[in-house]
């Protein structure tokens, strides 16, 4: 390539595979304008312009925004700890939407695994309905911990807290029904019972606190597939909360 070289727009577009609208928005924004004009006014680019337009599209490349570019390119053009910084930001962006979409396809593969186990759109949209609202009010990392832990738990001591829990809704719930003051110490103890049940399933205060609201806000829904009536099951959340504020 000549110095003496020049390109028209056109020229220059063909050459590089850049079209000639990106060309002008690129000189609208000051990112490349052409070295030289001709007597009439038209653009010829310069071979140091065709070098600054092959880094661009470089940089482009690696994700970097045209104003990051510009920046870049008009601050420091050979600035290698400038790019350093650049390229490292743009790498921590890429690794976390790396793991968004990591996320994203294990939830979408757990959706078609439920799809496939329903026979009917009702069931899969309730549960879809769930999971959304489980996202809601834990984070990421604490849904992976809450999995992770029951997984450690293993399916008998699972079970046996399913049937140690059943057993303390049913009490819980008469004592509901016989208007049973929220601070009697035999409903202090049963709350007690309750929360020493879920101790193990969670990974600190902060998960057991988020559950706790996700109940207070939402106990029709979570409630719809327990064998107890769902005003009842609302109910009983709100006279835990009041048996747990009189302890206090």
């Amino acid at each position: 390539m000549s110095e003496q070289q020049r390109w028209t727009i056109g020229e220059l577009a063909r050459a590089s595979g850049v079209t000639v609208r990106t060309l002008h928005h690129y000189d609208d924004i000051g990112l490349l304008t052409a070295g030289e004009r001709t007597a009439a006014g038209h653009r010829r680019y310069t071979p140091r312009d065709l070098r600054r337009l092959y880094r661009i599209r470089a940089l482009r490349t690696l994700g970097l925004s045209l104003e990051e570019i510009a920046d870049l390119l008009a601050d420091a053009p050979d600035d290698l700890d400038t790019l350093r910084e650049l390229l490292k930001a743009q790498l921590r962006a890429l690794e976390t939407q790396a793991g968004r979409i990591q996320h994203l396809t294990r939830h979408i593969t757990e959706l078609l695994g439920r799809v496939d186990e329903s026979t009917a759109p009702g069931p899969f949209l309730e549960t879809l309905e769930l999971m959304s609202m489980f996202e809601t009010y834990f984070t990421e990392d604490e849904r992976e911990q809450l999995a992770r832990r029951r997984g450690e738990l293993g399916p008998d001591q699972v079970e046996e807290a399913k049937a140690r829990w059943t057993k303390l809704v049913e009490e819980l719930l008469s004592h509901m029904d016989n208007d049973t003051p929220v601070d009697d110490p035999r409903v202090h103890e049963l709350v007690t019972r309750w929360d020493a049940i879920a101790t193990p399933f969670h990974t600190g205060e902060q998960t057991k606190t988020a559950a706790r609201r996700m109940w207070l806000d939402h106990g029709g829904e979570l409630a719809r597939n327990l064998p107890w009536p769902t005003e009842k099951m609302t109910a009983l959340v709100t006279y835990l909360e009041r048996a747990r504020h009189s302890a206090r």
